[in-house]
C-alpha cells in the first residue's frame, strides 16, 4: 500500500515521502498513530502540489544566490579600522564583512555564510569566500586600511 509519512518514521523514511508499506503496518501501527496517511487522489494531489512547490521554491533560492554572486564574485570591500603598525586594535570580523556587504550591495548575508581563511589582524589584502547556497559561492576581496588616513 502506498502512504504519505506525515512524521519521520525510522524504517520507512522522512516526512513528506511517497513509500510502500504493507497493509498491515500501515493499518495497524502507522494509521492510528497518525504517522501516515493513504495515497489516495486526494492526498496524492496535495503531495505533488508540494512537492511542485519546494522545487519552485529551491530554484528561486538558486536563481536569487546566482545573481548575487554576479553582483559580488571579484568585488573589493574596503574595510576600515584602527591600529598601530602593521596591526589592528582588534579584528576585522564576519559579522563586520556581513554589515559592509548589506551596505555597500544591499544583500543580506549571514555572518556564518561568510568563510576567512585566518583572523584579519592586520591591514592588507585578503580574499574572503561567501557561501550564498549549496555548491554557490563568491570570491570577495577586502582590503583593510588605516581609518585615521
Amino acid at each position: 500500500m502506498k502512504v504519505i509519512l506525515l512524521k519521520d518514521v525510522k524504517p520507512l523514511g522522512k516526512k513528506g515521502e511517497l513509500v510502500n508499506a504493507s497493509d498491515g503496518y500501515a493499518r495497524n501501527f502507522l494509521f492510528p498513530r497518525k504517522l501516515a496517511r493513504e495515497a489516495n487522489a486526494q492526498a496524492m494531489n496535495e503531495y505533488k502540489n508540494a512537492e511542485d512547490s519546494k522545487n519552485y521554491k529551491i530554484a528561486t533560492q538558486k536563481a536569487q544566490a546566482n545573481h548575487y554572486k554576479e553582483q559580488l564574485e571579484g568585488k573589493t570591500l574596503t574595510m576600515k579600522a584602527k591600529g598601530s603598525g602593521d596591526k589592528l586594535f582588534g579584528s576585522v570580523t564576519a559579522k563586520d564583512i556581513a554589515a559592509e556587504i548589506k551596505n555597500k550591495y544591499q544583500i543580506t548575508v549571514d555572518k556564518r555564510k561568510i568563510v576567512l581563511p585566518q583572523d584579519i589582524k592586520s591591514f592588507g589584502n585578503y580574499t574572503v569566500e561567501v557561501k550564498l547556497y549549496t555548491g554557490i559561492s563568491a570570491k570577495v576581496k577586502v582590503e583593510v586600511v588605516d581609518a585615521q588616513q
